[in-house]
């Protein structure tokens, strides 16, 4: 990997792909499972365009986050001293978040039409694996990405195929960052604003910063879960004295 004299450091990326996926739920989950859906609002025409373009805005804000999460997937893999171990938290916390995720983003106890991103950086993380595996063999490689890739497909994760299209061609060019770069952004440009993520990518100066592994890993479901919560039971009462 080529040097680089900038000052992002991972948690720093971390940090902020936790605000950006944030604010993308608070517009997937509070605006349009809550606020857009209450009957006054939607009667009030001004009201609900304002609000309308304030959900479209968090949601645009939010599509930065992925990009990134994907890039340090990669750097995690290509750092851990066990990758079997990775891909078991991966895992367990893929079946931790699903309930939350399906509440707060479907709307529903459990969806089967829509799983968590963690299946999608799950599948990424086992395509990268055995490709590493099957390094000498580029037959295999392309028969494991194609198997990745219809498995998001077929199980319906968040972001798909295209998702676990990104990781592979992020740990592709693993040792070019410009490379990356350009990959990356063309593969993500039908998202209008997630291009923008790489930016502060290529500015990653390839150091850990701060231990928050065990912090996202929790804030996900948890996050998911309270402003479920906070739509479903407390967002009826402050708007009721209001509306």
């Amino acid at each position: 990997m080529k040097a680089f004299s900038h000052s992002v450091t991972g948690s720093t990326l971390k940090i902020l792909a936790v605000i950006t996926m944030f604010l993308d739920h608070i517009g997937a989950c509070v605006f349009e499972h809550g606020l857009l859906r209450m009957e006054a609002i939607r009667a009030d025409e001004t009201l609900y365009l304002f609000l309308k373009n304030t959900d479209q805005i968090l949601r645009l804000i939010g599509r930065v986050a992925f990009p990134i999460f994907c890039f340090l997937l990669v750097e995690g893999f290509l750092h851990t001293s066990n990758r079997k171990k990775y891909a078991l938290r991966l895992f367990l916390f893929a079946l931790i978040s699903e309930i939350p995720f399906d509440l707060a983003i479907r709307g529903s106890f459990f969806d089967i039409q829509y799983q968590n991103v963690y299946f999608t950086l799950l599948i990424g993380l086992l395509v990268m694996m055995l490709c590493d595996y099957f390094q000498k063999s580029f037959p295999a490689q392309l028969a494991i990405l194609a198997g990745g890739l219809l498995l998001a497909l077929a199980l319906h994760t968040d972001y798909s195929y295209k998702g676990v299209m990104l990781i592979e061609l992020l740990y592709l060019f693993r040792c070019d960052r410009r490379k990356q770069i350009v990959a990356g952004g063309l593969s993500f440009c039908w998202e209008l604003t997630a291009p923008l993520a790489f930016i502060p990518i290529w500015h990653y100066n390839g150091k850990r910063g701060l231990s928050l592994r065990w912090f996202f890993y929790w804030f996900y479901p948890i996050h998911l879960l309270l402003l479920w919560a906070f739509t479903t039971c407390l967002l009826p009462l402050l708007t009721a004295g209001i509306l």
